[in-house]
């Protein structure tokens, strides 16, 4: 309880300051590290803005419609596990960084059904595809290389790759 009370005193002291003085940060200089120089707002980011207003219909990749959603099978997915003790436990608990090591061994049993030889330690799990392509990125792009992409392409892919200082 003393260390909420310590928060909130802090909270407070800090929103004071800034009632009283607007410019509080003014010469702030940050010390970022150089890579961030030439780091740029991401066209992603922007894009999910303008999508979000009323009366947009966009027909971007990876923008489904939101009608279409499995609501239902999700929410009882969600029931399911949340609703049982152990199964809550695991799910709501952090786990090893390369992911779920049932589903890690799930994943790698299906390949070998598609005559894929490899193991659960060959299988990382991601967030999604922009996660995967900036490891692939830091794995395989060393500053100064040139990444080859085609037009159109992912324009995913075109920010996890400069961040990794390669030419496109």
């Amino acid at each position: 309880m003393a260390v909420i009370l310590t928060y909130i005193k802090l909270y407070v002291s800090i929103a004071a300051m800034f009632e009283t003085n607007e410019n509080a940060l003014t010469g702030w200089t940050p010390n970022y590290a150089d890579r961030m120089d030439g780091m740029q707002a991401s066209e992603i980011r922007e894009l999910l803005k303008v999508i979000e207003q009323p009366g947009i219909i966009s027909f971007a990749g990876g923008i489904p419609d939101p009608t279409l959603f499995p609501k239902e099978a999700v929410s009882n997915a969600y029931l399911e596990i949340l609703s049982d003790p152990e199964s809550a436990k695991k799910a709501l608990q952090y786990s090893v960084s390369e992911g779920d090591p049932d589903l890690r061994s799930w994943i790698a049993s299906h390949m070998k059904t598609l005559e894929v030889d490899c193991s659960p330690a060959n299988i990382l799990i991601t967030c999604g595809s922009q996660q995967a392509l900036e490891f692939l990125g830091r794995l395989f792009i060393a500053p100064g290389d040139t990444a080859l992409v085609m037009a159109p392409t992912y324009l995913g892919a075109l920010q996890a790759f400069p961040s990794e200082s390669a030419e496109l």
